[in-house]
């Protein structure tokens, strides 16, 4: 039996029992025995269609004689084609059989073989129950800070708002009915009317096919079974859509249809197709408005108002004079409608470039706390702490501190362009004429604030290089403003190569400009039309460009509002299409020195004082529990540089200083006072446990950013931690489903606030004239510190003003298992420093305030005595504690000074009247008048000649001399000399 003629019969057998037997449909049958009853099905499935022939007008026998004849008079030119490998004879032969009651003896039909692919087309058939209870794909919209737009969630073919059919206008429905069925209100599922009207008009008058089928059969075919053009597609179709008609209402299918239509313009849903091409909501739609709509279904590109107004504009008139017939409008409203305007709001070309970790977040947060499976499952408004103009801003600021590394370090790799447009371009070029050119102003970006306006000499010059209108715009400017980039969240522009001659390469700009460009390390690579991200350097003349490349070193940002723990802005890598981790919420790493402040803030709780002098000294701590080996730390090269002020030792981040802390500066014995700050970092929820050994307080433990932000909150605070979040709330259809309940910052009862308070003003020195001195222009209203871990792998800078705390990390993935170096010298201070500072301009810029660090609180200033500019601890009757040679004996320090005589250092007096006095003022680098140059200050001006390698550990993990071991057990640990840097403004190194 012919193929073709198998796919028919078993395409007319699911006809036969969707319109004579809809409550009984069978979906298999035994090909050995039910030949018979298949036989029967479809001589009743051809009765029951003849009587549609007969209300169609349709005079079958003529038309099949007709096509015995001649085929080119029923299919004209196309006969061929339609009727390619069909026997004219045997479809009449079948037709005496199933339709006249004949039983020819050259029957072409074969029962087994079309029982055969009847069954094995409804295989695994869709339940009508799965399509009814079917939660369609939504998109979510998500709000920022400030309640504004800020980026919308999705699956792909689910950008949709669904809404209750109820909420739409019944012209509205009318309109769609009038267009697509309609006989919908009356047929079963199947309209075998427009079934034959769409054969029978497709063989007389072939081109664009009519379709036939009703609007719940769109249904099951957009929701359930797909749109593959096959037999075996349109066999199920019918199938499910006559059962899903026994299972729902007539406004329960339109509510399925119209929420899960395409209407072009990536909008799926009458709703959000409202929105896009109108700017409002389905329920304001006027009559013209939901004509224009209710005629996309049929072909979205084809009636695009966008590409094809007049072709809008007919199918427009078509769709009104259907609701005319059916007595929906008057004529003179017709006549109105036909006349309108399409009143289209400007296609929206931007596309969302920020915000995707957030997004990313959003989700996971939304899955927890409001139960919901994901936000692109529904359409959700969800509400979020952003502040979006921060985020994007913090984003851009670290892709360009890490491209900025390794530019500078040579460590760029050139790995091709993003995508090349040739294809694309020479497709433009053969198609129609492109329209006019407008002139094309700067691409802007949904949330991005617009640029200042020029004035004098800066506005002669942009109005010189502006572009201007010059005919059609160019296949290449056209290439470039449909490509889509793989790395779609990166800020730099994407710009397409034209020439790469002699004369250099040039390319074009998104803004319709020519450029010249320094191809760097990309030279004698790149190709025509080439999509390669560039930076603009203005000037007088053309415009000049420099080739950017993604870089392979990675980091992430985050923005914390320190009162409430609001999440103003999250950079979780330096690309999401890259990369999903969010390496702020989902790894964790070494925090090299960003944890010291824990060991120093159990100090100051343990009563020591800033000024308290600690032995910048080797030092060999006692195995914990007598278990395993002793821990003897040093600073790099071994060196020391002696008493050492406990401020100097967090500013300039000395390991010794640190490790002798544990020696009796917080509990009498070490393994006592390592429990201690491992009590802190818990209670600051800095870590779910905390590994027993002693490195931990130099950061050995990785910790994650969210949480290590949480605790410089909690410092800028007084020790009050607040809850990061990010989400406000979840709401559906108006209904909330989730509210963030604003909590108070929880107290950190392991130190109190003149600890915290201390700790602060120590972090701030880092600021001013510390390790993260490059930030000193704002040491008034920054505090916070470095950190680099082992063999520099990690680069930190953990920062807090009143307001916000910043964290920034840089370094290379190791979900590979190895360990990759920044390099020697890449420290925190040299790679985080720089962009956390602009990220607090930009966070300044964008609404946080900037103010000076606060002093004490209330509860918090009796017991705090200012003098000479420290800060110092008042017991209980007032008095200030003098514990300057607590941890080192005055004895100590005379002996390494031979020429002192008594008096000379001044200290003791309890009530804090002489802590101010030369001794105390060398050794905080604050000399007042009579203090001299001390020959014990570690950092004076007349410091004996010593190597400044000794001075101290580059803030991370070094090995000590005489063992090629770090800390670590890396027996190939590199102890080469590190690199100094020629910029580094104090006597000391730098400790990052």
């Amino acid at each position: 039996m012919n193929t073709i003629l198998i796919k028919l019969f078993a395409t007319a057998l699911t006809l036969s029992q969707v319109t004579t037997r809809p409550d009984a449909v069978r979906t298999q049958f035994d090909a050995a025995t039910d030949g018979p009853k298949v036989v029967q099905l479809l001589r009743d499935g051809c009765a029951h269609m003849r009587k549609a022939f007969d209300i169609e007008d349709i005079n079958l026998d003529e038309l099949i004689s007709t096509a015995m004849e001649d085929p080119s008079a029923v299919a004209g030119a196309s006969a061929p084609k339609i009727l390619h490998g069909l026997d004219i004879g045997e479809l009449n032969t079948s037709y005496r059989q199933f339709c006249k009651g004949e039983n020819p003896a050259n029957s072409p039909f074969d029962a087994r073989a079309v029982i055969e692919f009847y069954n094995k087309a409804t295989e695994n058939l869709p339940t009508a129950e799965a399509l009814r209870d079917k939660a369609l794909p939504g998109m979510t919209q998500i709000l920022d800070g400030a309640g504004k737009p800020f980026a919308e969630t999705f699956e792909a073919n689910g950008r949709r708002l669904a809404v209750p059919i109820e909420t739409v206008p019944t012209l509205v429905q009318k309109a769609f009915i009038a267009a697509e069925d309609k006989r919908f209100e009356s047929h079963r599922g199947i309209d075998e009317r427009g079934v034959i009207r769409a054969f029978i008009g497709n063989l007389a008058a072939p081109g664009r096919p009519q379709g036939g089928s009703t609007i719940t059969q769109q249904v099951v075919k957009n929701l359930s079974v797909g749109d593959d053009v096959t037999y075996e597609r349109k066999i199920r179709e019918m199938i499910v859509a006559a059962r899903l008609e026994r299972i729902l209402t007539k406004p329960q299918i339109l509510g399925l249809y119209l929420n899960g239509i395409y209407l072009g313009r990536g909008a799926y849903g009458i709703e959000m197709a409202a929105r896009s091409y109108f700017g409002k909501s389905v329920g304001q739609l006027t009559l013209p408005e939901a004509a224009l709509l209710a005629g996309m279904p049929k072909g979205p590109n084809f009636y695009s108002p966008d590409k094809y107004p007049d072709r809008a504009r007919e199918r427009r008139a078509y769709v009104l004079s259907r609701l005319k017939e059916e007595g929906a409008i008057t004529d003179a409203q017709m006549a109105e409608a036909v006349k309108a305007d399409l009143g289209l709001k400007p296609l929206d070309t931007t596309r969302r470039d920020s915000g995707f970790y957030v997004v990313d977040y959003l989700n996971r947060e939304a899955r927890t706390f409001a139960g919901v499976d994901s936000l692109t499952a529904g359409s959700f408004t969800v509400r979020s702490t952003i502040n979006a103009g921060l985020q994007r801003a913090v984003e851009g600021i670290l892709q360009d501190g890490l491209a900025n590394y390794e530019r500078a370090t040579g460590r760029q790799t050139w790995s091709g362009p993003e995508l090349n447009l040739a294809d694309a371009v020479r497709r433009l070029e053969t198609a129609a004429p492109a329209p006019e050119a407008a002139p094309q102003a700067a691409p802007t970006v949904t949330g991005a604030e617009p640029p200042p306006a020029r004035k004098g000499k800066a506005a002669k010059v942009a109005a010189k290089s502006a572009p201007k209108p010059a005919g059609p715009k160019p296949a290449w400017l056209r290439g470039l403003e449909s490509a889509r980039p793989v790395l779609y969240d990166v800020r730099w522009p994407l710009a397409v190569v034209l020439e790469t001659g002699r004369n250099g390469v040039r390319v074009g700009l998104p803004d319709g400009r020519v450029a010249s460009l320094d191809p760097g390390l990309a030279r004698n690579r790149l190709q025509p039309y080439d999509a390669v991200r560039v930076k603009l350097r203005e000037g007088k003349g053309a415009p000049r460009a420099e080739i950017r490349v993604r870089p392979t070193v990675q980091g992430a940002a985050l923005v914390l509002e320190n009162r409430t723990g609001r999440i103003l802005a999250m950079a979780g890598g330096f690309s999401y299409p890259l990369s999903q981790l969010n390496r702020v919420t989902q790894a964790v790493r070494q925090p090299g020195s960003t944890l010291k402040p824990l060991t120093y803030l159990a100090a100051l709780n343990a009563g020591l004082q800033p000024n308290t002098l600690v032995m910048d000294s080797a030092v060999t701590l006692p195995p914990i529990g007598g278990v395993g080996d002793s821990w003897s730390p040093k600073n790099y090269d071994g060196g020391g540089s002696g008493p050492t002020t406990l401020r100097r030792g967090l500013e300039f981040s000395k390991n010794l200083v640190t490790a002798r802390l544990l020696q009796g500066g917080i509990a009498e014995k070490a393994p006592a006072s390592l429990k201690r700050v491992c009590d802190i970092a818990l209670e600051a929820q800095i870590y779910a446990a905390c590994e027993p050994y002693y490195p931990f307080v130099l950061g050995a433990q990785p910790v994650r950013m969210l949480d290590l932000a949480g605790f410089y909150a909690a410092v800028a605070n007084e020790g009050a931690r607040p809850a990061p979040y990010a989400l406000e709330s979840v709401e559906r259809d108006g209904r909330p489903l989730y509210t963030h309940q604003a909590r108070e910052p929880v107290r950190i009862g392991s130190a109190d606030r003149v600890a915290f308070y201390q700790l602060k003003t120590m972090l701030q020195g880092v600021v001013q004239h510390g390790t993260a001195a490059a930030l000193a222009r704002n040491g008034a209203t920054i505090a916070g510190k470095t950190g680099t871990s082992e063999n520099e792998n990690d680069a930190w800078f953990a920062g807090l003003s009143n307001e916000v705390s910043v964290v920034v990390w840089v370094g290379y993935d190791n979900a590979d298992g190895t360990r990759r170096t920044l390099g020697r010298g890449q420290t925190g201070g040299h790679l985080a420093v720089p962009i956390a500072g602009r990220i607090f301009d930009a966070a300044w810029a964008n609404g946080v305030p900037k103010t000076p660090l606060a002093g004490p609180s209330p509860e918090a200033r009796p017991l705090i005595a200012d003098v000479g500019g420290e800060h110092f601890r008042r017991s209980g009757d007032g008095r200030v504690a003098d514990t300057q040679f607590r941890l080192v004996p005055r004895e100590t320090v005379y002996a390494g000074r031979p020429d002192a005589e008594d008096g000379d250092l001044a200290g003791g007096a309890e009530d804090g009247a002489d802590v101010q006095g030369d001794y105390y003022g060398t050794l905080t680098g604050e000399r007042g008048p009579r203090a001299e140059p001390d020959l014990f200050d570690p950092f004076g001006e007349r410091r004996p000649a010593r190597s400044r390698r000794a001075q101290g550990d580059l803030d991370g993990y070094r090995p000590w001399p005489g063992t090629s071991r770090s800390p670590f057990g890396d027996d190939d640990y590199d102890t080469r000399p590190r690199r100094r840097d020629p910029d580094y403004l104090f006597g000391d190194e730098p400790r990052y």
